[in-house]
């Protein structure tokens, strides 16, 4: 099998692709890969540090409003398909397939006016520009959430979940609390901004340590590393009792979340994929500053079935946040329902789903 994936600019695209590379690798050792993102993504020092064969190509998005750089975007992007078009013929891929991002939208062209087979993936609920404007040439549409069926063409999607889903639930978590002086008997809360910090969560949750600091259970508070000095500083003179930890982040992610009570965080694609893969109940504050607001199309979807509770961030305060946490820690019961509803909600074999769907379009 030859694999030429592209996807690119935030880890919502990238993480999906190593999923899904990863999964290929374990059925078939001998694959060759090839991921194709763009010069100043993420992916460029993410994707080559995994040791996979990557190739950059120069692209940018349209903006939004009537502008000059529109004009450079489109130049870009028509000399994006030209070099993935040589990209193509030099690897001979058996199928493309496309994660999101810019990058992957002349790469995933390229290859459909070159009539390699194609598939590209949604993870959200509503469907990127990118992947609106592929959905006309390529073969396959996988996607996560069901939201986003009416906006694609029915007869080629195929509903797979999340491939980092799968990384997440064959995890095998000997992670104990006590490496953060916690205890494991004890239902622990984790609040997670994202690897960046949010500033709003980070400012409701220094609000709120006053009132944490009196609960029978256990916080968990991760800044990001950006955010960490400065949520000390704001921190000083504050008592932080022994059932609270706040830390800049947490380097093994997976191992902890299966050992997490309950979770308080943003409402990405991958984060859900792995919330739902480990059945863990949350309390989600969608981020408003992302493209048509899908974060909140996101987070109802766990919500509708029981999976999450929904804080504006509008409506974050501290004693918001301590009045939702307090609802669902203080309430064995009421954390059991709904880490089903989350679990029933996760795809725990999604990595492989994809591939397969990769697989039917190889030709024979």
């Amino acid at each position: 099998m030859r694999l030429m994936v592209s996807g690119g600019g935030t880890g919502g695209h990238i993480y999906p692709a190593l999923a899904l590379i990863k999964a290929l690798k374990k059925r078939d050792p001998n694959a060759e890969v090839l991921y194709v993102g763009s010069e100043r993504g993420l992916e460029s020092s993410i994707v080559p540090a995994k040791g996979i064969a990557f190739k950059a190509t120069r692209i940018q998005g349209f903006k939004r409003s009537l502008s000059l750089e529109n004009f450079k975007t489109v130049y870009l992007f028509l000399k994006s398909v030209h070099s993935a078009k040589k990209m193509i013929r030099e690897f001979k891929p058996d199928v493309v397939v496309g994660t999101g991002g810019y990058v992957s939208g002349a790469v995933v062209f390229a290859a459909s006016r070159l009539h390699v087979p194609t598939m590209i993936h949604e993870q959200n609920s509503v469907v990127g520009i990118t992947n609106k404007f592929l959905s006309r040439y390529v073969n396959k549409i996988a996607y996560v959430f069901d939201a986003a069926v009416d906006q694609l063409p029915a007869n080629k999607m195929v509903k797979t979940g999340n491939p980092r889903a799968q990384e997440a639930a064959e995890v095998v978590s000997h992670f104990s609390w006590s490496e953060y002086g916690l205890q494991d008997d004890v239902p622990t809360l984790l609040i997670f901004g994202g690897s960046q910090g949010a500033l709003k969560i980070n400012a409701a949750t220094v609000a709120a340590l006053p009132q944490f600091n009196q609960r029978q259970y256990q916080v968990v508070f991760v800044t990001g590393q950006k955010r960490y000095d400065g949520v000390m500083d704001q921190l000083k003179g504050v008592t932080v009792a022994p059932n609270v930890v706040v830390k800049p982040y947490i380097p093994n992610m997976p191992e902890v979340l299966p050992k997490v009570a309950a979770i308080v965080g943003r409402a990405g694609a991958t984060s859900l994929a792995e919330i739902t893969a480990d059945g863990i109940p949350s309390i989600l504050i969608p981020s408003p500053y992302v493209t048509a607001d899908h974060q909140t199309k996101n987070a109802q979807s766990l919500a509708s079935v029981g999976a999450a509770e929904i804080i504006k961030e509008a409506d974050l305060t501290g004693n918001t946040l301590v009045a939702k946490a307090d609802q669902l820690m203080n309430d064995g019961h009421l954390r059991h329902d709904m880490a089903v509803a989350s679990k029933h909600l996760g795809v725990p074999d999604a990595a492989d789903r994809v591939l397969d769907v990769v697989m039917s379009l190889k030709r024979k």
